[in-house]
């Protein structure tokens, strides 16, 4: 549970590694500790620190052993984050926002109608709410590149399905749990499959191979199944539309 102090339990990760836990579910109040905890070892990471990610509830940290020990990552650990205020619920600022086209529903969102009923919403209700959201990518994980984003408002806290659909294509934008996925490969997913993109979420030939990062904001713009047809063709910056500003 949260308390009023968030005070991080700091847990072995393997040889070489800590996961530093701030809650045991994604409340704004944990992603908003994670993201300020993760960027705050960035700007001081602990000597022999090889590697910082955060995920939705934790931080985590790889240390080389043969550079620093065990204890000396935690101690240095634990003075960034009792110096560092983890208590604030709002989000930190973002450091980019980029905008991202999308085609809400219809053939290419099967399941967005029955996304919107269940969250009790009419279907041009759930657009709206998709597009003027201010999404954050919240972490990057269960695949390269792949951005967990949200908060939606509290009536999105629709449960996954309880059967998996067997495939959904690259760039399918996926709903549940208050949170939206742009899917950077054909997958089977839990998630309700509510649109697609010609984002390129991964791509090993480019650096970065992962164009967003955990903190970004993201905002979703409506594009027509023609657009979408045209930036499957010729996508001339390879990044299907894609727009990013540098906010500070």
């Amino acid at each position: 549970m949260m308390t009023d102090t968030i005070r991080p339990e700091i847990l072995p990760h393997g040889q070489d590694g800590l996961s530093l836990r701030l809650g045991l579910t994604p409340a704004e109040q944990t992603i908003g500790a994670v993201m300020a905890l993760r960027e705050a070892l960035e700007q001081t990471p602990p000597d022999g620190t090889e590697e910082i990610a955060g995920s939705l509830t934790s931080v985590y940290l790889r240390f080389d052993p043969a550079r620093t020990t065990r204890d000396a990552v935690v101690a240095s650990a634990r003075a960034v984050a009792d110096r560092t205020d983890l208590d604030a619920a709002a989000l930190p600022a973002p450091h980019r926002r980029w905008t991202i086209p999308v085609v809400i529903g219809g053939a290419h969102g099967p399941q967005f109608g029955e996304m919107a009923g269940a969250a009790g919403l009419s279907e041009a209700a759930a657009r709206e709410a998709l597009l003027t959201a201010k999404l954050r990518v919240l972490a990057i994980g269960f695949a390269p590149g792949l951005p967990y984003m949200g908060l939606l408002p509290p009536e999105w806290d629709v449960p996954r399905l309880r059967d998996l659909t067997p495939n959904v294509p690259r760039g399918a934008l996926v709903a549940a749990v208050r949170q939206v996925i742009l899917f950077t490969n054909a997958t089977p997913t839990g998630w309700r499959h509510v649109g697609m993109s010609a984002f390129p979420g991964f791509r090993p030939d480019r650096d970065p191979a992962s164009p967003l990062r955990a903190g970004d904001e993201v905002r979703l713009a409506a594009m027509t199944p023609a657009d979408l047809e045209a930036l499957e063709r010729d996508d001339p910056d390879g990044l299907g539309g894609a727009r990013c500003e540098t906010l500070r």
